[in-house]
């Protein structure tokens, strides 16, 4: 649920970041497949969606063999959250980074894109749509540091498949009018209201290891409740005195 309601919050990024993509591609129908625009389009999305789906499967898959990691992971995705909050209100640009580095990868699958073109049949849109997946942004990346905290090939393909849909939204409607929606959406206002909410599901995130200080309760709790043991009964040899009775003399 955070993840599709992240994918939705991120509405604004999308826009800037694969919205004019999206218009792009749209606009690249050629005439003869204006008919099946639609269908095209959803293409390209089932596309990007199912490569989010392989990323955080992929990335779960790998944590779950590395459990005691748990906790940095999820310190982790809980920051990136945050560091996306301020990247998209425009108050600090510091996931740029992550991005740049995603492009060293992106030039060897960028050529593969241009032979799909022009789009004029679903299994081309399809396609092109896996390959848009790996599209450097900072905001997949911070989804997918979310997913590696799930510590599981299937919650992590989960919350990778939730994001993806929380995003279609706001990337169908900028294939279908990019620049109204472009418009509504890069309001400072609606941005930082959005950044604002991300910021807040990175510090729910954060908030298990920073309210426990990085030491698991568990233990003590389970120690306190250990019920005491009761003495072990004596081993002692009964003496004669127990055994024989008391002499009374008269």
């Amino acid at each position: 649920m955070a993840a599709l309601t992240l994918g939705l919050f991120s509405g604004a990024h999308c826009i800037g970041m694969c919205g004019g993509i999206m218009g792009a591609l749209s606009v690249a129908i050629p005439p003869e497949a204006r008919r099946r625009r639609w269908r095209l389009l959803l293409g390209y999305n089932i596309g990007r969606v199912a490569s989010y789906t392989l990323l955080g499967t992929l990335a779960g898959a790998m944590a779950g063999g590395f459990s005691p990691l748990d906790p940095v992971l999820r310190l982790v995705a809980g920051l990136l959250l945050v560091a996306m909050g301020l990247y998209l209100a425009d108050w600090w640009r510091g996931l740029v980074w992550l991005e740049r580095g995603g492009r060293l990868f992106w030039r060897y699958l960028q050529p593969l894109g241009r032979r799909l073109m022009p789009v004029l049949r679903l299994r081309q849109a399809l396609l092109l749509g896996a390959l848009w997946g790996w599209l450097p942004c900072g905001l997949v990346y911070t989804a997918l540091a979310y997913a590696l905290a799930q510590g599981g090939a299937l919650a992590g393909g989960g919350v990778m498949l939730a994001f993806g849909l929380g995003t279609l939204p706001a990337v169908l409607a900028a294939g279908a009018a990019a620049q109204t929606v472009t418009r509504y959406l890069q309001k400072p206002a609606l941005r930082r209201v959005l950044a604002l909410l991300i910021i807040g599901f990175g510090v729910w995130t954060l908030w298990p290891s920073v309210s426990s200080g990085g030491h698991s309760h568990g233990s003590h709790e389970a120690a306190s409740e250990t019920p005491t043991e009761p003495p072990a009964p004596s081993t002692r040899p009964p003496s004669e005195s127990d055994d024989t009775p008391s002499q009374h003399h008269h």
